[in-house]
């Protein structure tokens, strides 16, 4: 498969970062992010020794204009906090109109917004899951003590415990699903049959993504199938339908798996790849290095298909990344995971809070808006897309968590907050990362990558909604998502930083630059997964049918031209520690 080379790239001294998919540099981090960069989460791969050896300016953090930018954000992020908590007091008018939609909730005797069908799940099911990640782990130490006298002295690989995770993994499907669990199987065993059949064929890949295509639309066109449907004599099948009986929600991941397998033993009958050198590979470097074709196997097809703590919601792994984690088990610091785990509780808390103290998820769920101000609007929008992105960033981490203490580090899907992005092409690097290196391999960089930026931009962006959810909605958020990145490449075009990067001005023309990327992104996300096209034409009604509402507009860019700023201060803090996170 032909790779796209790379260049080493810093924000915002360096604009040219020439895609929104593309492989991090390989390098392995000396040494840990120090000072204020170690706010943002650690990432595998993100030092850079040319980064680091570049020239940077001298830190801004102390100079005047960053005083002016602290009593900007000391005085305007409490109004961000504090519109959203007025508007969900019980004494507002629109209070009644969905008061209703809130449940009791355990902080300060305040209601908790549960509103949001998929954290509600989550929250509701978290016990379980601790429970299910408890006694897989137990289990899997357990299972280890008894295998020990049965493996050899110099068995170094974790290849053992393939028997113990089929069984784990099909006693937890039929538990997830019941007898949909045979659907499952019956799916993931004709993916199979459709890699080791074709083999090097060109037929591989072509009917390995029309077979999963179709199974994709067929399943949730049709729920995921009833037994009855098939024959009446199967309707008895219908009735143990398991604690998760709607299989086909979640089957998108596993769909993912299916393809990764696939190409990955395709590219291994072609001989296509990085060869194993036998040191120590980077988490960028082990998916593209090929086993030998007797480890594509079923039983461990089945156990990456099916491995648990990854199989509900991922993060996404690589088959090939993920058998040389069982063939060369990772070194995972106890601190690094336990670290690890007190993000993961800052996270759920900062998410319980806000769904205790604004209720913007109901208030746009019921409409509830009605004598809105264009400033009320834009909070309520703005704090919906902050609970999109905590709602999913949680149960991520949850998952990667488990399999981190499991022995498996897979990739870590949220890099940044969703309020610490600037670049367009950059905050699709960062937001579900895994899924934007599943599509680098498998999508962009077979289709021509940067050789056809923007052909291979659309596609990706239109297989990306249609992915999600098979609707007009996100299929208009990914056509918009494809329009707003042409703007920024127009701009490193025509303003390169390698020209004018050391031109005075040239900060601040990015800076407005990135603040039209950030509401072009505002508006894409509002659209795709919060309030729709009909709710994002009434928005912009309410801003641009009075002079209030256009106030309120150039008020908030230059609030954002401030944030902007703070961004790009906080990237080249990391750059001078070699950090190239490229978002």
């Amino acid at each position: 498969m032909p790779e796209d080379t790379v260049l080493p790239v810093t924000m915002p001294t360096d604009l040219r970062s020439p895609a929104a998919f593309e492989v991090d540099s390989s390098e392995l981090p000396p040494s840990k992010p120090t000072g204020l960069t170690r706010l943002t989460v650690e990432i595998p791969s993100s030092y850079s020794p040319q980064v680091k050896a570049a020239s940077h300016p001298p830190p801004r953090w102390r100079t005047p204009e960053f005083m002016v930018y602290y009593v900007v954000f000391c005085l305007v992020v409490p109004v961000m906090v504090w519109i959203p908590c007025r508007l969900s007091l019980p004494s507002h008018p629109n209070y009644p109109f969905y008061e209703r939609w809130l449940a009791p909730g355990w902080i300060f005797g305040r209601k908790v917004d549960m509103s949001d069908v998929q954290y509600r799940s989550f929250r509701k099911g978290l016990s379980s899951l601790i429970l299910l990640a408890s006694s897989f782990i137990v289990l899997k130490k357990l299972y280890g003590i008894w295998a020990r006298p049965y493996r050899s002295l110099t068995d170094s690989t974790k290849l053992y415990q393939v028997p113990f995770l089929i069984a784990f993994s099909t006693i937890m499907l039929f538990a997830l699903h019941g007898t949909s669990a045979v659907k499952v199987f019956f799916i993931i065993s004709v993916n199979y049959a459709i890699a080791k059949s074709t083999g090097a064929s060109r037929a591989n890949p072509i009917i390995t993504w029309v077979f999963n295509a179709l199974v994709l639309f067929a399943i949730e066109r049709h729920s995921g199938f009833r037994y009855a449907s098939i024959h009446p004599i199967l309707a008895s099948l219908d009735v143990w339908e398991g604690v998760y009986p709607r299989w086909y929600i979640s089957f998108n991941i596993s769909m993912l798996r299916l393809v990764s397998f696939n190409m990955d033993y395709y590219w291994a009958c072609k001989g296509v790849g990085l060869p194993d050198t036998g040191s120590v590979m980077s988490d960028k470097q082990r998916p593209r290095v090929s086993h030998s074709l007797v480890f594509y196997s079923f039983p461990l097809f089945i156990i990456y298909v099916l491995y648990p703590p990854l199989y509900i919601a991922g993060p996404i792994m690589t088959f090939n990344d993920f058998i040389w984690q069982m063939r060369r088990p990772l070194s995972i610091s106890l601190p690094s995971t336990m670290g690890y785990l007190a993000r993961f509780v800052i996270c759920i808390l900062t998410l319980e809070f806000i769904l205790h103290f604004m209720y913007v998820v109901a208030i746009k769920d019921r409409k509830a808006w009605v004598g809105f101000s264009a400033a009320e609007l834009c909070m309520v929008g703005f704090w919906n897309l902050i609970v999109v992105w905590l709602k999913l960033l949680v149960p991520w981490r949850f998952f990667r968590l488990w399999a981190l203490l499991s022995g498996i580090d897979p990739p870590e899907n949220m890099v940044r907050c969703m309020a610490n992005n600037y670049s367009t092409l950059g905050f699709w690097r960062a937001w579900h990362r895994s899924y934007n290196l599943w599509i680098t391999r498998y999508i962009y960089i077979p289709l021509g990558g940067t050789r056809n930026r923007i052909v291979t931009t659309v596609l990706v962006f239109t297989f990306v909604a249609l992915w999600h959810d098979l609707s007009f909605r996100l299929l208009a958020w990914g056509w918009l998502v494809s329009l707003f990145i042409l703007p920024e490449l127009a701009a490193r075009l025509l303003v390169p930083a390698s020209k004018y990067g050391d031109r005075s001005w040239y900060r601040h023309v990015g800076a407005m630059g990135a603040v039209l990327n950030v509401l072009m992104m505002m508006t894409a996300n509002l659209i795709g997964f919060v309030i729709g096209t009909d709710g994002m034409k009434y928005m912009l009604h309410q801003i641009f049918d009075s002079w209030e509402g256009i106030r309120f507009l150039l008020f908030s860019c230059a609030c954002l031209f401030v944030g902007v700023q703070i961004m790009f201060e906080y990237r080249e803090e990391e750059a001078r520690q070699g950090i190239s996170r490229r978002c």
